[in-house]
């Protein structure tokens, strides 16, 4: 048990009887009221969200958390594989369960899975992907005046814009979080 006040993001908690990720923790102080904790959770069973109010002094239960670095070995009809780099050990996970996260996944690509009570509920990426060029138009000349960006599509399939000088091969920089060219790699 724990303190509404003590909860941060990513942490693992337990309401109405259903295991939640924490998303967003904001501390309220309203005026001459008492103050609360308002919370965006997602619940782990059915991936829906919910915003939901703690009195500061409420107390809520904690779930055990365990995070697992592993390596992105492969993907094919049966799921995406990683591997574990000290045991070696595999373990497969479903593309809907992978979500929006496959964008970004090359080989030997390290990861952390979040396993909330023996069950992973969540891949996380490292903050930016190195990713090659597959598709790129050339530029047309002239069109150099501000920042002008063109559609390119990278090895992993995700069409992104870039800036007019990157060409077919080369190796860019992508944030992961928002999906946005960050530079040269």
């Amino acid at each position: 048990m724990a303190l509404a006040n003590d909860l941060r993001k990513g942490m693992a908690i337990k309401y109405n009887s259903n295991a939640a990720i924490v998303l967003e923790v904001t501390h309220r102080t309203p005026g001459n009221l008492r103050a609360f904790v308002q919370c965006i959770i997602r619940y782990i069973g059915t991936g829906k969200s919910a915003d939901i109010r703690f009195s500061s002094t409420e107390k809520v239960d904690l779930v055990d958390v365990s995070r697992t670095s592993l390596e992105f070995s492969y993907s094919d009809h049966e799921g995406f594989h990683f591997m574990d780099p000290v045991t070696f050990e595999t373990i497969t996970l479903q593309s809907d369960f992978i979500g929006d996260a496959k964008d970004y996944l090359t080989e030997n690509m390290p990861v952390e899975i979040l396993y909330v009570e023996g069950r992973a509920v969540s891949v996380e990426l490292p903050p930016s992907a190195n990713l090659k060029v597959a598709e790129s138009p050339e530029g047309l000349r002239g069109d150099s005046s501000g920042n002008v960006m063109k559609p390119a599509i990278l090895e992993t399939g995700k069409a992104i814009n870039v800036p007019l000088f990157i060409k077919e091969g080369e190796i860019i920089k992508v944030d992961t979080r928002t999906g946005e060219y960050m530079g040269r790699a």
